[in-house]
């Protein structure tokens, strides 16, 4: 999958809604990716690392897992 424009340097992609993250190498659902940037609801980390995404409280997406879309904090 292409990485979205706004997010090219960076691997993880979290969402702010739902407090999961998606990695961009691994990730097939472009809907789901567009989604979250068409929303300006998307988060990188720095460093860019699943440990840093975790250490924020977010989780790693699998397909077909489902969260409730809340209304971002920040």
């Amino acid at each position: 999958m292409e990485r979205p424009t706004r997010f090219e340097h960076s691997r993880f992609l979290g969402d702010k809604r739902t407090q999961l993250v998606y990695d961009l190498d691994e990730w097939t659902d472009e809907a789901v990716i567009d989604d979250i940037v068409a929303s300006d609801v998307g988060l990188s980390f720095g460093p860019d690392t699943l440990a840093e995404a975790r250490n924020r409280g977010y989780t790693l997406a699998t397909p077909g897992a489902t969260r409730r879309h809340r209304k971002p904090r920040a």
